[in-house]
């Protein structure tokens, strides 16, 4: 345990980002599920919606540093061309 002040803040500030990212990441991942099971059962309106959310989440998260902006591109361009193969 640090007993120096700066450090008790800094491992204050770290907890809170990491529980802050930890949440983002799995919203991430409970949205690209949303979206691909709307595109297995066939909803294209659902799928799309499910799939704008997802997109939104993502841009969300690169801005915000939790995910490299690139990361965040690669894994949108997966889940769209996985929700559009499953749609048709």
């Amino acid at each position: 345990m640090a007993n120096i002040r700066s450090q008790i803040k800094r491992n204050r500030q770290n907890e809170a980002r990491r529980r802050r990212n930890q949440a983002m990441r799995s919203e991430l991942k409970t949205r690209a599920k949303t979206a691909l099971a709307a595109a297995e059962a066939g909803d294209a309106d659902a799928a799309a919606a499910a799939l704008r959310l997802a997109q939104q989440r993502l841009d969300a998260a690169a801005a915000k540093g939790t995910l490299h902006r690139r990361t965040a591109a690669r894994r949108l361009s997966r889940l769209t061309r996985r929700v559009r193969s499953r749609l048709g």
